[in-house]
C-alpha cells in the first residue's frame, strides 16, 4: 500500500511501526504464557477434582462404618424442604452419593442411591467401576468396619459429575485470565507508546538535521541506546561534512590550476595566429603542447577520483591475486621504460591473495609506477615490491643517487621542480596532489593508509600502501 507525497509525486510507502511490532510480540507471548496458565489450571482442576471426591468418598464411609444402623430411608419418599430452605443438594461442591452395605457373608444389608449394585469383593481402597447397561463408570470406595469385617461399606459417586467438578475448577482458574488479558493488551499498548517516545522525538531530531550545515543532535538521549544511535548519526554527519570541505577544497585547487594553463593555451594559441618568427612559432606550439598535457593529466586524475567512488559505492570487494596485477602493470610500462632509460623490477612471491577492488588496486599500481618514471632520470631503478604478510605494496627509485650523479635534468611535462626524486611534485605525476589524493582514497577503502616509507639501499624514496587485516589474504 503506497500513498502520494514527497518531492516530485514520490510515493511513500506503508510499513509496520516498531510499536506495533513490540506489541505483537509483546502480546504473542502472554498469550502463550496465558495457554500455559490454562493448561496448567486444567490439570490442577483435575487433580483437585481427584482429591476432594477421594476425600469425599472416604469421609462419607468412615461416617456410615460408625452408624450400627443399616436401614436408608427411599429417595422418593425424602421430604421436601421447608418453606424458605434450602434443598439437600445445594452446593456447587456437592456430590450425589450412592451406598452399599454388605454383610461379611457377601449378603446386600442395604443401598442407597441411584448408582447400581456392584458385585461383592473382600476388597478394600479406592476403585473405578464400570457398572449398568449402557455402562457408566463410577468412583468407588471400599472399607470394612475394622478386623472384626462384620459390615463393608462401598460409597460411589458418578465420573461425569467428577469431571463436571473438574471443569469447573478449572475454569476458576482460567478465568480470570481470559479477563486480564485485553485489559493487559491495552496497558501494554499504552505503556510502549510511552516508552518509544524517545525514539520517535530522535527521529524527528535526525528528519530536522540539515546535511549541507553542520549540525549535531544536541542533546543526546539519555538512554544508552538511542545516545549511540544518535552518536553514529552526528559522526555521520561529520563524516559527510567533510567530504564536503575536501570536495570544495579540490573544486578550489582544480580551478586554480587549471586558471594557469588554460590561460597559457589561451595566450598562445592566440600568439601563433600573429606574425611570429619560426623560433617564436615554434617555441609557442611547444608551450602549448605541454599545457594541454597537462590539463589532459589533470582531467584523468580527476575521472580515476571519480571512478574510485562509483567503486566504493557499487562495487563490493572480492579475491584478487595483488601479484598478478602488479606484473601486469610493469608489464604494460615495459617498453616506456626501456624507451626512457628505465630498470623495472618487481620483489614478491608467485602470488599476494588479498579481498579488494582489483580496478582500483591496478590504478593506485599505475599511478606509483607513472609517477617513478616521470619523476626520475634516464638509468634510475624502479622496484614494485609486495609484502602479503606486512599486507602492504610500495614503489621504490633511486632517481635522487642517479640525479646527482648525472646532474639537473629537465623534469617531467608540466612541472617545474628539477632533479629527479628531490624535484617530486606534491602528487604523482601532477602538481596538483589529484595523485595523492587517489591514492589516499583507495587505501582508506582498503582499510589501510599510504605515505611515503623509509627506502631501503639502493634506492632513495618509496611510496607504500597497506591494506587491512578484512581485506587482507
Amino acid at each position: 500500500m503506497t500513498k502520494p507525497g514527497g518531492p516530485a509525486g514520490m510515493r511513500q510507502v506503508y510499513r509496520p511501526t516498531l510499536g506495533r511490532r513490540l506489541l505483537a510480540w509483546g502480546l504473542g507471548a502472554l498469550l502463550i504464557v496465558w495457554v500455559a496458565m490454562v493448561a496448567a489450571g486444567f490439570h490442577a482442576g483435575w487433580h483437585e477434582a481427584d482429591e476432594l471426591t477421594d476425600g469425599h468418598l472416604a469421609g462419607v464411609a468412615a461416617l456410615l462404618l460408625a452408624e450400627r444402623d443399616n436401614r436408608f430411608a427411599d429417595e422418593r419418599l425424602m421430604p421436601p424442604p421447608p418453606p424458605g430452605g434450602a434443598p439437600l443438594r445445594a452446593h456447587d461442591y456437592q456430590r450425589s452419593m450412592s451406598v452399599a452395605v454388605w454383610g461379611s457373608d457377601g449378603r446386600l444389608l442395604s443401598r442407597f442411591g441411584s448408582a447400581p449394585t456392584p458385585a461383592f469383593e473382600p476388597g478394600e481402597g479406592y476403585a473405578t467401576l464400570e457398572l449398568g447397561q449402557p455402562a457408566t463408570r463410577w468412583r468407588a470406595y471400599a472399607r470394612w468396619n475394622g478386623p472384626s469385617r462384620e459390615r463393608r461399606v462401598m460409597v460411589l459417586v458418578s465420573m461425569p459429575e467428577h469431571d463436571d467438578l473438574a471443569w469447573d475448577i478449572a475454569g476458576q482458574v482460567a478465568e480470570p485470565g481470559l479477563w486480564l488479558l485485553p485489559v493487559v493488551a491495552v496497558v501494554l499498548g499504552w505503556a510502549l507508546r510511552r516508552a518509544m517516545q524517545p525514539l520517535r522525538q530522535l527521529a524527528d531530531r535526525v528528519q530536522a538535521l540539515d546535511v549541507r550545515t553542520v549540525q549535531n543532535i544536541d542533546p543526546l538521549p539519555r538512554h544508552r541506546e538511542l545516545a549511540q544511535l544518535a552518536h553514529a548519526v552526528n559522526t555521520l554527519g561529520q563524516r559527510y561534512q567533510a567530504a564536503l570541505a575536501n570536495e570544495r577544497q579540490l573544486a578550489n585547487e582544480l580551478a586554480h590550476e587549471l586558471r594557469t594553463p588554460l590561460a597559457s593555451l589561451a595566450l598562445h594559441a592566440a600568439n601563433v595566429r600573429g606574425p611570429l618568427a619560426d623560433e617564436d612559432r615554434t617555441q609557442a606550439l611547444d608551450r602549448i603542447e605541454r599545457d594541454a598535457r597537462r590539463v589532459a593529466q589533470m582531467l584523468d586524475q580527476l575521472l580515476a577520483l571519480a571512478r574510485a567512488s562509483r567503486v566504493e559505492l557499487e562495487e563490493a570487494a572480492v579475491e584478487c591475486d595483488l601479484a598478478a596485477l602488479g606484473r601486469d602493470v610493469l608489464g604494460r610500462y615495459a617498453q616506456a621504460a626501456l624507451d626512457s632509460g628505465h630498470a623495472l623490477s618487481m620483489r614478491a612471491p608467485d602470488s599476494v591473495p588479498m579481498r579488494g577492488h582489483p580496478l582500483l588496486l591496478e590504478m593506485i599500481l599505475r599511478n606509483l609506477v607513472e609517477n617513478a618514471l616521470a619523476h626520475t632520470p634516464a638509468g634510475a631503478s624502479i622496484e614494485l615490491a609486495l609484502d602479503a604478510q606486512g599486507r602492504w605494496l610500495q614503489v621504490s627509485d633511486d632517481g635522487e643517487r642517479v640525479a646527482g650523479r648525472n646532474g639537473p635534468r629537465m623534469d617531467a611535462p608540466g612541472t617545474a621542480a628539477p632533479g629527479g626524486a628531490a624535484g617530486r611534485s606534491s602528487g604523482p605525476a601532477l602538481g596538483l596532489g589529484l595523485g595523492h589524493r587517489l591514492a589516499h582514497k583507495i587505501a582508506a577503502m582498503h582499510g589501510g593508509h599510504f605515505g611515503t616509507a623509509n627506502p631501503l639501499q639502493p634506492f632513495t624514496t618509496t611510496y607504500r600502501m597497506t591494506w587491512g587485516d578484512g581485506h587482507g589474504g
